[in-house]
């Protein structure tokens, strides 16, 4: 089903001091906005989705198996299905992940790796 969305009236969801995000799914793909401060983590962690992380705005430094990455303004990480990766916030950071297939455990709160501080 064609949907027309505005990121101007999706709620945005806290889900530590440093961490929120607002989403937007379809049926077999989901975007997100995720608002990072400066110096929030995202622990180490993986799943079944494949992942296109877009930074339109700040720093972030992924870890995954084989090596660190700096994605900035304008730069794109294409992260495979079920390989283990970390972020850290350099600067305070707009990222757009897209997701396939969808992140049910973001859509029924069952990512409890987010919501530590």
């Amino acid at each position: 089903m064609m949907s027309l969305q505005s990121w101007k009236e999706i709620p945005e969801e806290r889900l530590n001091p440093k961490l929120s995000r607002k989403i937007i799914t379809g049926e077999k793909v989901m975007v997100a906005q995720v608002f990072l401060k400066k110096g929030s983590v995202v622990p180490s962690h993986k799943h079944e989705s494949e992942q296109i992380t877009y930074v339109p705005e700040g720093l972030l430094e992924l870890t995954l198996p084989n090596g660190k990455y700096r994605v900035g303004e304008g730069q794109v990480l294409v992260i495979p299905s079920n390989v283990e990766h970390s972020a850290v916030a350099l600067e305070d950071t707009l990222d757009m992940d897209i997701f396939s297939p969808i992140r049910e455990d973001w859509l029924t709160g069952q990512d409890d790796y987010l919501r530590r501080e």
